[in-house]
């Protein structure tokens, strides 16, 4: 089992890689809302299904993180996989608001133990964290 697609469509895509211990989304375009807490919760199931510990965030293509997206988040997403997840591999909005918005989100899970690696494209990332044990 090298990569589970657990959801494509026009907006998002969720992969995970159950060999390597990754789960991978990409944000097509601008993602809030039910897309968002669709993403993350099956993100969420999957990294606990196969006992994840890496998550790699494609957000390249997204737009302004909402605050009440991140409160929902910090709220019913984080603390599901906190406890596992030890690498985090983000490609950063390209849009100046989206990496603003981003920065508080990386600075805080960076701030509990969590090893956060910023890159340009998905392919160096999963480089990376197929690299990690």
């Amino acid at each position: 089992m090298d990569k589970i697609v657990l959801l494509e469509n026009e907006n998002v895509a969720l992969y995970c890689y159950p060999n390597d211990g990754i789960v991978h989304h990409v944000i097509y375009k601008f993602c809030f809302g039910e897309t968002f807490k669709t993403l993350l919760t099956k993100g969420a199931d999957a990294f606990i299904q196969y006992k994840c510990t890496k998550w790699l965030s494609d957000d390249k293509s997204n737009s302004v993180l909402r605050q009440e997206d991140i409160e929902w988040g910090q709220k019913n997403w984080e603390g599901r996989i906190i406890n596992n997840w030890k690498h985090w591999a983000v490609i950063v909005p390209d849009k100046v608001v989206g990496k603003m918005s981003m920065k508080p989100v990386i600075d805080r899970y960076a701030s509990q133990g969590l090893e956060v690696k910023l890159f340009e494209s998905s392919d160096e990332a999963l480089k990376w964290l197929k690299s990690l044990k």
